[in-house]
């Protein structure tokens, strides 16, 4: 049914978000410089646990302090937990009024210990905020892609789909090739060439979409093999922008397939059925699913 280079695929440019593909050496990191970046881009569970971690230390650093000046009055002498909590309540501003500040040195710490905290309630609303309403499409694209013949002429397929039950309006897809190649010096480069599709635009995406690319005379995919797509890295980039109709913000969706996620001479699993009463029905438990080309469409 398929032809596939037989080795391991290389490293993907375009990948998942939060992986790391691409190493960088002689550039310093931007480090805390770009922190606000690092965080809203971070998962919920990575921030989460930052915060409460980060929360701790510094309740902990401050019980410290409170210990050295012994200046809690209503705490237990040397007791460190006492400290700690008389901590978290003044960054906390909850005060039950068991302990308070006993010397000038436990007030002067107090003052600081708040306005700690409400800098750290100011910078961690804000992030919340900030990635609660961050749009984020659920675009699911096909694990893998097709050639096959499509109205006789041999074509690059891939599906995508968009899992919420709303619109992408505008929705607009991009394709392009890169490849390495050799330049008449005997330089190797990275070549970027656009793939022409018979639809690349959708005024309102919600169900599939499956994307054609014409492998013609003019395309740079014309004559290509599975083993010369493998020798060379061939990576196709696929970027879908458009507008989520809910939020009415721009969203955007990317992925990638190497050679090795191409199959050849097959097709694509039905995946839309009408129902009785004139309704779509899209079953996603096939939507990555492959079948035998038709002996005619292979040609």
């Amino acid at each position: 049914m398929s032809s596939k280079p037989h080795r391991p695929p290389r490293s993907r440019l375009v990948t998942l978000p939060g992986r790391k593909t691409i190493e960088i050496l002689g550039a310093s990191s931007p480090g805390a410089r770009d922190l606000y970046h690092l965080l809203i881009g971070a998962s919920w569970w990575s921030v989460l646990l930052g915060t409460i971690a980060i929360f701790l230390a510094i309740n902990a650093g401050f019980a410290v302090t409170y210990l050295l000046t012994d200046g809690i009055s209503g705490a237990r002498p040397g007791s460190f937990w006492d400290a700690f909590f008389f901590s978290v309540q003044t960054m906390g501003t909850i005060g039950y009024g068991t302990m308070s500040p006993a010397n000038f040195a436990a007030n002067v710490l107090v003052t600081l210990e708040s306005m700690v905290g409400l800098l750290g309630l100011a910078m961690v609303t804000g992030l919340v905020f900030s990635k609660f309403s961050r749009p984020v499409a659920r675009v699911m694209f096909s694990k893998v892609a097709v050639i096959t013949h499509r109205d006789g002429v041999l074509t690059l397929m891939f599906r995508v789909a968009n899992e919420r039950a709303n619109h992408i309006v505008e929705a607009q897809l991009r394709v392009a090739l890169l490849r390495n190649e050799r330049t008449l010096e005997g330089e190797w480069v990275r070549r970027i060439q656009d793939l022409s599709l018979v639809r690349s635009q959708s005024p309102a995406f919600t169900l599939s979409w499956t994307v054609l690319h014409p492998i013609q005379a003019n395309s740079p995919l014309y004559g290509v093999t599975a083993q010369k797509m493998a020798e060379q890295d061939y990576e196709i980039i696929v970027t879908l922008t458009g507008i989520d109709e809910t939020l009415s913000q721009n969203i955007h969706a990317r992925h990638s397939y190497l050679a090795w996620d191409i199959v050849w001479n097959a097709r694509f699993a039905d995946v839309l059925t009408i129902l009785p009463d004139g309704r779509r029905q899209l079953n996603y438990a096939k939507f990555h699913e492959v079948i035998p080309a038709e002996p005619a469409a292979q040609q």
